[in-house]
């Protein structure tokens, strides 16, 4: 008995030394991001926090004992941890173990690409994908008659990467009833060819759903594998905070693994905002949850894409006059205002999909009505992309207090085509800069999986725009380029801030969350061409090291 008393005090104590030890990251370039922009050598953490950041020798002097862990940064830099303002995190996971069509160059790799999964996949639904047709040799949308030949028997739903329309074989479509009679939808459209009036295969935004509703929805088990892999593509990118779309499957997910033990990212979810009275009803405001996943924002869309030809524009799109975008069907419904206003009440924050010029300003328009109508309170409005948007209604983001909540990546790949489809309104695309010099708070992401889940690679976009295409050397729109400092303050505490969270991660201060990254190399001196090939050395999650590379 008494040896088995001695034993359990034994462990209790191994445990709670284990969880009190201290880790001391030393004699590294530690950029804080705090409000001067501080630049120290050496941070302390103990139990998921910042205990002490300054000088190498004052480190080791005050901190070091027998049970601090001493880990030597050898010069290297290291930031606060990376947030992305907008993932789709689940689906990414899904996208990784799935059929990657990304890379496909040409028709033929599209074909060749797809036909080898199928063979591997027979009879099961096809879905994911990641396509782009802008990166063929011909640059024409897809048809069913390219894929139906290898897929009689297995249904294909897959998206373009943009997530704003997918190619369906025959099978799909037949399976979901669609023909030359099914009407397209408000905010969608079925593409049908102009000669047959048959379905080619492609639908856009609000008739994707015509097929999602017969797709079988993924498991639990499954759900969970998806996640943790996508976790593991956060840690290897130094991404240990997300501001994610998130969907009650995705959700549950995510609570199940941080009861287990095996978040190693934070979670800032947005829930559909035609879901946003469950919220009201049991009282969640904004911020509500733990340090780990949060609740009470919420996601809506305005208008679909660019590379779509469905984000919503004043004028007609320069490549196709006959069409100016698509209104999402809860605008064109009504919905939306009333949802938003009545959430707003409710202090829930909104964060809004708008693409086009003319999906901004209506946003715009919607916020100014909430403030004009709500009682007043820290609501921090978020326009998610905000890629297209006129410079007199820029002030207009500055005076609401409209967070631009951006995602550099599309910049430098919609800019090897944008030109095509809207000619010189590209002038107002992607506008970083001025966002910033009209004092509008700007933060940053990947909108992952529509591109990499690389933060590294988001601040190379914003301070280069040098396309994908390497045809803008000098950058594309240059004068919108903003500097390296400016980058990585809307990768962290900018991020930090649009989900209310700026006092508590963000930066590298005293008594903050002890996520931080170290970089193989000094962004913030290195030649701005030269930070696309910069690697996450090491990723610190709630003070441990989560990811190192070998």
């Amino acid at each position: 008995m008494k040896k088995t008393l001695l034993s359990l005090i034994f462990i209790l104590l191994g445990t709670m030394l284990s969880q009190a030890q201290k880790t001391c990251f030393y004699n590294g370039k530690v950029y804080t991001v705090d409000t001067k922009s501080s630049v120290a050598e050496a941070v302390v953490v103990e139990n998921g926090k910042i205990l002490f950041v300054g000088s190498t020798p004052e480190a080791r002097a005050v901190w070091s004992d027998s049970r601090t862990k001493m880990v030597d940064l050898k010069g290297k830099l290291m930031l606060p941890g990376l947030i992305d303002n907008h993932t789709h995190f689940a689906d990414g996971g899904m996208y990784l173990l799935g059929v990657d069509l990304r890379g496909a160059k040409t028709i033929a790799e599209f074909k060749g690409i797809l036909k080898k999964y199928v063979d591997n996949h027979r009879g099961e639904w096809i879905t994911s994908g990641n396509w782009d047709h802008e990166s063929w040799e011909v640059k024409e949308l897809p048809t069913k008659e390219m894929i139906d030949d290898f897929s009689q028997d297995t249904p294909i739903f897959v998206d373009r990467f943009d997530g704003h329309m997918g190619l369906a074989n025959s099978k799909a479509l037949a399976l979901a009833g669609i023909t030359k009679d099914t009407p397209s939808p408000d905010g969608g459209e079925i593409v049908k060819d102009p000669k047959t009036g048959e379905p080619t295969g492609v639908l856009k935004d609000a008739a994707m759903p015509l097929i999602y509703k017969i797709i079988p929805a993924a498991n639990a088990a499954q759900k969970i594998k998806f996640v943790e892999r996508a976790l593991q593509e956060a840690r290897e990118n130094g991404i240990t905070s997300v501001h994610d779309i998130t969907f009650q499957p995705d959700l549950i997910a995510y609570q199940d693994l941080e009861k287990a033990g095996k978040l190693t990212c934070r979670f800032y979810t947005r829930l559909p905002i035609s879901t946003y009275q469950n919220l009201v009803n049991t009282g969640i405001q904004a911020g509500f949850g733990s340090d780990k996943i949060k609740l009470g924002s919420l996601k809506a869309y305005a208008d679909g894409s660019l590379g779509s030809s469905t984000a919503l524009m004043f004028k007609p799109y320069t490549q196709n006059p006959n069409t100016k975008g698509l209104a999402s069907d809860i605008i064109i419904n009504g919905s939306l205002t009333k949802w938003a206003v009545d959430a707003d009440k409710n202090h829930l924050q909104l964060s809004i999909h708008a693409i086009g010029d003319s999906a901004n300003y209506l946003m715009l328009k919607l916020f100014e009505k909430i403030t004009q109508e709500n009682p007043k309170w820290d609501r921090r409005f978020r326009i998610e992309h905000a890629q297209h948007v006129r410079f007199e209604d820029i002030q207009a983001f500055a005076k609401l207090g409209v967070i631009a909540s951006v995602q550099p990546y599309h910049c430098i790949d919609d800019g090897v085509w944008a030109a095509k489809r809207i000619g010189d309104r590209v002038n107002y695309t992607h506008p970083y800069k001025s966002f910033l010099d009209a004092g509008v708070k700007l933060c940053m992401g990947s909108d992952w999986s529509v591109a990499p889940l690389n933060a590294i690679l988001g601040i190379y976009a914003a301070v280069t725009r040098q396309t994908v295409d390497g045809a803008n050397p000098m950058g594309w729109i240059p004068k919108q380029k903003i500097s390296v400092e400016e980058a990585i303050k809307a990768y962290t505490i900018n991020n930090a801030y649009a989900a209310f969270e700026e006092n508590v991660k963000g930066s590298i201060e005293v008594g903050k969350l002890a996520d931080m990254v170290v970089l193989s190399e000094d962004i913030l001196t290195i030649q701005p061409e030269k930070i696309k090939n910069v690697q996450v050395l090491m990723t610190i999650f709630d003070g441990k090291i989560v990811f190192e590379r070998k």
